[in-house]
């Protein structure tokens, strides 16, 4: 497996502050399964204090900070909070100013799932489990790798060698480059935003996985899947993580993934082979799941299973695991 070089934290450093003792314990407790697993994107701080409304990410040596604005508007982070950061991720990894990434999120309704903010086109490569990654710490709300689901990439990957892989709302095409570096025999990933496949291709290529057996679709997910039905393809593995809510110019209508995860639900079991799997997975905390809406199915709650080590939300997202029951 691929080295990778971490940063180490010395001991003897000034303790004062209690943010910078919980970063500190949760990177030295994450860096020994890090270096052991050839990862080198993680989360080092998840909102553990309350007064520091604060997700921090690792990425390679550069870190992605999400401020949690307490008010519906995207609030810039206070000036003091943006300095303490600065000053404690100097202090614990050398880190300069130009290595900080700053993120705003807000209380209100997300209707789009990925916002763009820049243009910088500043990409550079992660390791997560060996596997090669290009990530924007700049350009997007988003970085190009949501990390809460690195467990869930992990167990379809486990489980993909020599299997037809269908990945919808494939993002950045993460799911599918895992499932083809594990040796899927083929895998399809679908997203309606060219910029995304466009990424998608890159990771790929990365790995130096061929898109030939890896096709990237540039499609509405509902309509793929009518249109996938009739040409009677099959799938021994199909990956679902829609958004919550998106609306695109695009798209016919609102997509909402309470509503319509049945319909997304349906239609894939209608493209799965027997044997196969359907892993479902949703970042909305409201979402309720209804089992008795697919008879003859079998539905089984993986989401313990599917969050990591450095994530301390139990909420974060969840997933299921569903097949269908022999006849």
């Amino acid at each position: 497996m691929t080295e990778i070089t971490l940063p180490t934290i010395a001991d003897g450093e000034d303790k004062s502050s209690p943010l910078a003792n919980c970063i500190r314990n949760n990177y030295r407790h994450v860096r020994k399964w890090a270096k052991r697993t050839a990862t080198n994107c993680f989360r080092i701080y998840d909102r553990q204090i309350n007064h520091y409304p604060l997700a921090i990410d690792f990425y390679a040596g550069r870190f992605c900070v999400q401020y949690f604005s307490p008010s519906k508007e995207e609030d810039e982070p206070p000036e003091e909070l943006t300095s303490e950061i600065a000053k404690i991720l100097g202090a614990l990894f050398s880190a300069n100013p130009d290595d900080i990434y700053w993120r705003t999120r807000a209380k209100r309704k997300e209707t789009r799932q990925y916002e763009k903010l820049g243009e910088s086109k500043e990409f550079f490569t992660v390791l997560e489990y060996g596997v090669k990654f290009s990530v924007n710490l700049l350009d997007y709300l988003d970085t190009g790798l949501f990390l809460d689901h690195r467990e869930t990439r992990k167990i379809v990957a486990s489980v993909s060698k020599g299997k037809r892989v269908l990945n919808l709302f494939a993002y950045t095409c993460s799911f599918s480059v895992h499932a083809a570096a594990s040796g899927a025999t083929f895998t399809k990933s679908v997203d309606m935003s060219n910029t995304y496949t466009e990424w998608g291709k890159h990771n790929f290529l990365l790995n130096s996985l061929p898109l030939k057996n890896n096709p990237i679709v540039r499609a509405d997910c509902l309509k793929f899947l009518d249109e996938e039905i009739l040409t009677g393809a099959k799938y021994d593995i199909i990956v679902i993580d829609p958004p919550t809510i998106s609306r695109s110019k695009k798209m016919e209508g609102l997509f909402d993934v309470q509503v319509d995860y049945v319909f997304l639900i349906s239609k894939a079991l209608e493209l799965l082979s027997p044997e196969g799997v359907i892993f479902f997975s949703t970042n909305s905390r409201r979402f309720v799941f209804d089992p008795d809406l697919f008879p003859s199915t079998s539905i089984i709650e993986i989401s313990k299973k599917t969050l990591p080590i450095d994530f301390h939300d139990p909420k974060i997202h969840r997933c299921w695991k569903i097949s269908q029951l022999s006849s």
